[in-house]
């Protein structure tokens, strides 16, 4: 798997997380969201994404999972040891196929919160940092 690919795919596997992390203390309404990327001693541009998230996307993490970006299988992916408390959201994945392990953790506070995904891809250390904020309802 090229440097690409692996990049591709950690980003949907971000923004899957980001998905399943809905279930917690997440409002559902339009999001700004911005995820930083780290991995092999190099730094990601930013990028900033704004997103709607329904209340049922939130029902049902799994079924939230983006379409298959270059190299990705969400459908290969599972995400485990959920965990809600309080304002703090925690999980894990790993996604056999594309050999790939993640933990994830983020932290609420109102309309904003701040998170970290660590994730392995196939012998590849990842860490994405992301901030988030509401915008308001969504727009149809």
């Amino acid at each position: 798997m090229t440097l690409r690919n692996v990049c591709v795919v950690a980003g949907v596997l971000a923004l899957a997380g980001l998905l399943f992390a809905q279930e917690g203390p997440r409002r559902d309404g339009r999001w700004e969201v911005k995820m930083e990327m780290q991995m092999a001693g190099m730094t990601m541009p930013a990028q900033t994404l704004t997103q709607c998230v329904t209340k049922e996307q939130a029902a049902d993490p799994q079924k939230a999972l983006p379409p298959a970006g270059r190299g990705a299988d969400p459908a290969d992916c599972k995400i485990s040891d959920h965990k809600v408390d309080g304002n703090k959201v925690t999980w894990s994945m790993t996604c056999p196929k594309d050999q790939m392990t993640g933990a994830g953790e983020f932290l609420y506070s109102g309309d904003t919160y701040t998170g970290t995904m660590k994730m392995n891809a196939r012998g590849q250390e990842m860490t994405m940092k992301y901030t988030g904020k509401r915008l308001g309802d969504c727009t149809k």
